[in-house]
């Protein structure tokens, strides 16, 4: 684990998370592009850039940085998440990629919800409707079941599991 940036890049790097936190990502990416050229590579540095790109639709891009943060924090679930949920959305990626991502971090994390929430999507838009229903479970055991079951009915991937979940006693 790398010790916290220090002044000024740490100015940059939190003006960059509030430009982001106002959705504008352009000037969160300029506050970015300050930061001096060894901290390019820190962990924090690297997890907002991320956010840069997704909110920038720059799905490549984005899968590199989580692909860095997978590597250079591989204890950390939200590095997975967020490599496969670039993963999917990236040019000549897909859900089938994404799931291979997420299925041996499923095992690595056991106690993150979001993980087996979002196999179930995964499950669910490739038309296994059993395996879906399995891993959303596993959610539920997981994780606040009404949190989790309002983020289902919501969520359009989940749609083929609508008339279920509505069924579901939480």
């Amino acid at each position: 684990m790398k010790p916290p940036l220090e002044p000024p890049d740490s100015h940059y790097l939190s003006a960059a998370s509030g430009w982001l936190g106002l959705d504008n990502w352009r000037e969160a990416n300029d506050e970015l592009d300050k930061i001096t050229p060894q901290n390019q590579s820190h962990p924090s540095v690297i997890s907002v850039r991320f956010e840069v790109y997704s909110k920038a639709g720059k799905w490549d891009a984005a899968a590199e940085m989580a692909d860095r943060l997978v590597s250079l924090e591989p204890h950390e679930p939200g590095s997975w998440i967020a490599l496969a949920y670039a993963t999917r959305r990236k040019p000549g990626g897909g859900i089938l990629q994404a799931r291979e991502i997420l299925l041996p971090a499923q095992t690595r994390f056991p106690e993150v919800w979001l993980i087996p929430y979002n196999l179930a999507c995964y499950e669910c838009q490739l038309g296994n409707q059993n395996e879906a229903r399995t891993w959303l479970d596993k959610a539920f055991a997981i994780g606040d079941p009404k949190t989790i079951k309002m983020m289902a009915l919501a969520d359009p991937d989940l749609e083929p599991l609508r008339g279920a979940l509505g069924e579901t006693e939480i």
